[in-house]
């Protein structure tokens, strides 16, 4: 997500190809353990509770040199304002205009023009290898980015950290859901991967927001429809799969930046990402 702009490798699979799977390709699966619930977020609590800090970090800020790498517009904050729990097992994170006398830094302006909020399960929570599911409603329209994505703990710079972006849905293209990875030598606009589409907007309905990680194999679902399979044999150089290692957990909505451009008019706000539960399955810590 951290670096979006439109990805030109992306390779569009059909729902009737990806249900093909070869006996080869079963072999390489991983053990029946991959289906084991070891961590889950249901997000049950009082209206206006902030997340476990158990379980989540929330980041601040916005980051003195190109706004979080992508020329982005908001300022995260810890907030309840930003991110809490509604009282009825959901969380909310949700992008809003920043209060005019609020003066929040803002790169590449003086004073940042939104506030939302960015939360990670980094140091707490990973996935080694099994299934990431989010059920989620996403918010949609001109300037808004909700990302549901994953990066490497093998402390690494970016982009040889590794990204998975699980699910990303870009200002004006409300149906149309991206799924991408990032690495060593295809990142920002050489992101590898693939997209689908929704029967209407991602807003007007929870959908489930899935990647099946598993050895040398990295697969995105909607809906348990898988739409992309991402092989080191499709990278630039197979070397440079970095994906076998734990990878944390982020969710956010960034306002505006490289790829979905400023709000306009007709950009409603707030804009509410709305997470009925994560889930990991397989192998990873917490």
């Amino acid at each position: 997500m951290k670096h979006p702009v439109r990805p030109i490798l992306m390779l569009a699979v059909g729902a009737l190809l990806a249900g093909c799977v070869s006996t080869q390709d079963a072999a390489r699966r991983p053990a029946p353990d991959r289906d084991r619930l070891f961590w889950q977020a249901e997000f049950d609590g009082s209206a206006g509770t902030r997340p476990s800090v158990k379980y989540w970090n929330t980041e601040t800020g916005n980051r003195d040199e190109e706004g979080w790498g992508n020329n982005e517009l908001q300022y995260y904050t810890d907030d309840a304002a930003n991110s809490a729990l509604d009282g009825t097992g959901h969380l909310l994170i949700t992008a809003k205009r920043a209060p005019e006398e609020a003066e929040l830094p803002c790169y590449p302006q003086k004073v940042c023009p939104f506030t939302s909020a960015r939360l990670t399960t980094a140091h707490k929570v990973s996935l080694r290898h099994g299934r990431v599911e989010v059920r989620a409603e996403l918010p949609t329209g001109q300037g808004l980015l909700p990302a549901i994505w994953m990066l490497g703990d093998n402390g690494a710079q970016w982009p040889r950290q590794g990204e998975i972006d699980i699910s990303e849905v870009v200002g004006d293209e409300p149906r149309t859901v991206y799924g991408t990875a990032h690495g060593p030598t295809y990142y920002n606009e050489n992101g590898i991967g693939g997209s689908t589409s929704l029967p209407a907007g991602a807003g007007r309905a929870f959908h489930t927001y899935a990647v099946e990680k598993e050895p040398h194999r990295i697969t995105w679902s909607v809906d348990g429809k898988q739409y992309f399979t991402l092989t080191p044999d499709k990278l630039p150089a197979t070397r440079d799969w970095v994906f076998e290692q734990d990878m944390h957990l982020l969710l956010n909505v960034a306002v505006g930046g490289d790829w979905p451009g400023p709000p306009d008019d007709s950009t409603r706000l707030p804009a509410t990402m709305t997470i009925d539960y994560v889930r990991f399955y397989g192998t990873g810590h917490h």
